[in-house]
């Protein structure tokens, strides 16, 4: 199979790439590498450096010609949805309606395109763990612009031959993931750990969170991608071609870092700090869906996903 992915060169997408390249399909990436890196990728991949906003994009898909398109490029940052707004709701709600019309256009077969648990908000506890009809009530810019994307694509795709389905990730974490700014907060607290730095908690710790491996991501959008049957009428509503990628499982911030304190040997006590903005206090999804449209669940679990981490970023100092 040819599979373009835009965002290839980052966290998710390298990781994705890798396996793409290892299972033998031939890959493309675009990326304007503002958070990826060149070297995340092999050289045998395709590669054009492009913002997908640029109106350069149809012609690269066009170039490149796949028959799946896995969109993963992305503003992923809250903070920096409600710092500018403007532009998260460029890239994310617009990005994704560029890239859907692009691969109307070229007649890609599917496209799979990445959303987030941000669409939901702060959930009712009671509905824990959410399913995709759950209420929609996102708590920042980065979620509602998340949530826009969805329905642009649908209506971008709509009647065409392109198959297409919008994965709401839950918290992913593994190997590659940037420790920097808002990285996700295992790889900060790897990064932390590693370097002898304390960990900072937001709260009390107590909130949870769906942690789910990204090498069980890249196993869902694999899967998807090479399902029978359509993925984007899987149900009726403005959330049939909506999927949960995660564990269905609640972990807490101060559960997480007791799991890599059990990994790396390192006992640092946590800094505490006031609770940010725009952030919900629990979060898991219910995966069910994606097992009965694709066969797909989550298998690894916090302690080994931890510790592979770890080791990764052990090694990259």
């Amino acid at each position: 199979m040819r599979v373009l992915v835009t965002g290839g060169a980052g966290f998710i997408g390298s990781n994705l790439v890798g396996t793409l390249l290892a299972r033998g399909h031939d890959v493309g990436v675009v990326d304007n590498l503002s958070t990826g890196r060149r070297d995340n990728l092999a050289p045998e991949v395709w590669f054009r450096e492009l913002d997908i906003l640029d109106t350069a994009l149809q012609d690269a898909v066009a170039e490149f010609a796949p028959e799946a398109v896995v969109h993963l490029a992305a503003q992923a940052s809250v903070s920096e949805s409600l710092r500018d707004p403007e532009r998260d709701w460029a890239v994310n709600a617009e990005g994704t309606r560029l890239v859907a019309a692009a691969a109307r256009q070229v007649g890609v077969q599917r496209m799979v395109s990445a959303s987030s648990a941000a669409v939901y908000g702060e959930p009712d506890e009671a509905d824990l763990p959410l399913k995709e009809t759950a209420r929609k009530a996102p708590a920042n810019p980065y979620g509602k612009s998340k949530l826009a994307a969805e329905g642009l694509m649908a209506a971008e795709l709509a009647g065409s031959p392109t198959d297409f389905a919008s994965f709401r990730f839950s918290n992913v974490y593994g190997p590659g993931q940037d420790g920097a700014g808002e990285g996700g907060v295992v790889a900060i607290f790897c990064t932390r750990l590693r370097d002898d730095v304390a960990p900072v908690i937001y709260g009390s710790g107590g909130q949870t969170r769906d942690f789910i491996y990204v090498g069980d991501v890249v196993e869902a959008i694999i899967a998807a991608a090479e399902a029978s049957g359509s993925l984007a009428s899987m149900g009726s509503g403005a959330d049939a071609a909506s999927y949960n990628i995660s564990t269905g499982a609640e972990t807490s911030v101060n559960g997480l870092l007791d799991a890599l304190r059990a990994a790396s040997a390192k006992m640092g006590e946590p800094i505490f700090l006031p609770a940010r903005d725009g952030d919900v206090d629990r979060s898991s999804l219910d995966p069910a869906k994606a097992l009965g449209a694709f066969g797909w669940h989550a298998v690894a679990p916090l302690e080994r996903g931890v510790t592979s981490t770890w080791r990764w970023f052990g090694g990259h100092a």
